[in-house]
């Protein structure tokens, strides 16, 4: 079995899957470890690992001691970005940044990645990327160029993943950016969840566990926590925000 088909496997049997994001530019390198395991026991489902600006210079190393101490899949995100890319991990959104206009990050980058992946034989979970405005600029929209989905034009986020499904994308993640002002709105993800048929992953912004549930229940399959994480390193706050996206467990 996939890793992705694995974790959508979790997420159906779950009511949604709980991913944590560490970035190892905002971890210290000592907790990246010790906050793997603690997601792990907490009930997170994968981790994602990476960022939208990477400042350290050993990510294989940081991914590969991560990956050991783990059992749950190690998902490398974002990417496609060469800087990024690591055998070690299970697998990698491969994304497309289908929001923007910026051609290197819709094509050019991905023909970069793609020999590389192929030689590491690491799965490439292909991803339609939709930034969302959160209220105020992002890194992933300050090194991406582009503009992102205004909050108040769900129909605009719709197009663009029913765009991604038929291209063949597996998924489609709504983002706002780490440490985002104002969250993906909870009305934008249910209207993407109508109108698609692939899996929605939403984050960025999400502070509390009720925000992870009520994207749950707009329609997301997968909900991502980062930035809290990063800031209570508390293994009761991750279980409260796992509690809350498996509402079906």
């Amino acid at each position: 079995m996939s890793t992705f088909d694995g974790l959508l496997k979790e997420s159906q049997a779950k009511g949604a899957g709980f991913l944590s994001l560490l970035d190892p530019d905002r971890l210290d390198k000592e907790d990246l470890v010790g906050t793997a395991l603690m997601c792990q026991e907490q009930g997170a489902d994968a981790i994602l690992f990476g960022g939208s600006f990477l400042l350290c210079t050993d990510f294989d190393r940081l991914v590969r001691e991560v990956k050991h101490a783990v059992e749950i899949p190690v998902v490398i995100f974002p990417g496609p970005d060469t800087n990024q890319i690591s055998a070690a991990a299970d697998a990698i959104l491969f994304l497309s940044m289908i929001s923007g206009r910026n051609p290197d990050l819709l094509i050019g980058q991905q023909v970069k990645a793609a020999p590389i992946l192929k030689a590491y034989g690491l799965e490439a979970i292909s991803t339609g990327y939709i930034l969302v405005d959160s209220g105020r600029q992002t890194t992933a929209e300050y090194i991406s160029n582009t503009k992102p989905v205004p909050r108040n034009k769900p129909d605009i986020a719709m197009a663009h993943a029913l765009a991604a499904e038929y291209l063949g994308m597996q998924c489609v993640y709504l983002d706002a950016g780490s440490g985002a002002e104002q969250m993906v709105p909870v009305d934008m993800i249910a209207a993407v969840a109508d109108y698609v048929s692939i899996p929605i992953i939403a984050g960025g912004g999400i502070r509390s566990p009720q925000d992870a549930r009520d994207r749950v229940e707009a329609g997301a399959s997968f909900v991502v926590v980062g930035t809290m994480l990063e800031a209570h390193k508390d293994a009761s706050v991750v279980g409260e925000f796992a509690d809350a996206i498996h509402h079906s467990v």
